[in-house]
C-alpha cells in the first residue's frame, strides 16, 4: 500500500484472513465421484459447505502479526495502542493499527502459497491518498492498483468525509463488499494464488 503526499499520518487498522494449502490444486476442485467423497480444499466457503472439513490452514494477518504465523496475534508490546493498553499487558490489542507516512510504501501482507485471501477488513482513515496494490505469484506489475476506497466500492469518498478517523461514510451492503458507517471496509472476494500474494 502506498500513500500519496499529505502531511497527515493516519492510522490504518487491518485484519485479513487467508487459507494456506499444501500441494492441493487451488484453481479447481476435480470431481472424481460423488461430491461428498472428494477432499474439500477450503475454497468457495458458503453456508452450503460450512460443515465440510478441509486440510487448509486458516491464518489471520493483522497489525500485530504481519506474517499470519500461528499463535502470534496479540503478542505486541509496543504499537499505536501502547498508551491505552499500558496496563493490560501482552495478549491485548497493543498494536491494532499502523501509521503510514505520506509518500511511503508499506507491505500489508507477503504470503507464500498456494493459498487464498478469504476476507479483508480495514478501518481508520480510509482516504483516497492510500493506493492499494496487490501482486500475485511474483508478477512485476500489480494485478490491482487503485485508491483504497475504490477497491471497496467506495469511489466517491472525499477528503471532507475523512478528517481523521471519525465521521460516517456512504454505506455499501452487498455480499462481496460492505462499507460500515464509521470507516470499516470489508471484502469477502476469494482471491486464490499459486505461489505468493503481496499487498
Amino acid at each position: 500500500m502506498a500513500r500519496k503526499g499529505s502531511i497527515l499520518m493516519p492510522m490504518l487498522a487491518l485484519w485479513m484472513q487467508f487459507a494456506q494449502f499444501g500441494t492441493v490444486a487451488i484453481a479447481q476442485n476435480q470431481v472424481k465421484g460423488p461430491a461428498m467423497n472428494n477432499e474439500f480444499n477450503g475454497l468457495g466457503m458458503s453456508l452450503g459447505n460450512l460443515s465440510r472439513l478441509s486440510k487448509a490452514k486458516s491464518r489471520s494477518i493483522s497489525a500485530e502479526n504481519f506474517s499470519g504465523e500461528k499463535g502470534k496475534g496479540g503478542m505486541a508490546t509496543e504499537g499505536t495502542g501502547a498508551g491505552p493498553a499500558r496496563d493490560l499487558g501482552q495478549g491485548w490489542k497493543v498494536s491494532p493499527s499502523v501509521n503510514i507516512e505520506a509518500g511511503k510504501t508499506f507491505t500489508l501482507a507477503d504470503i507464500n502459497g498456494p493459498g487464498a485471501i478469504q476476507s479483508m477488513w480495514l478501518g481508520g482513515y480510509v482516504g483516497r491518498d492510500f493506493i492499494l496494490r496487490i501482486y500475485w505469484d511474483d508478477q512485476p506489475q500489480p494485478a490491482v492498483e487503485c485508491p483504497l476506497p475504490d477497491f471497496f466500492a467506495l469511489p466517491w469518498v472525499s477528503d471532507e468525509q475523512t478528517p481523521g478517523t471519525r465521521g460516517p461514510l456512504v454505506r455499501v451492503n452487498s455480499l462481496p463488499v460492505s462499507v460500515n458507517p464509521n470507516k470499516g471496509l470489508n471484502c469477502f472476494w476469494e482471491m486464490p494464488f499459486r505461489k505468493r500474494c503481496r499487498m
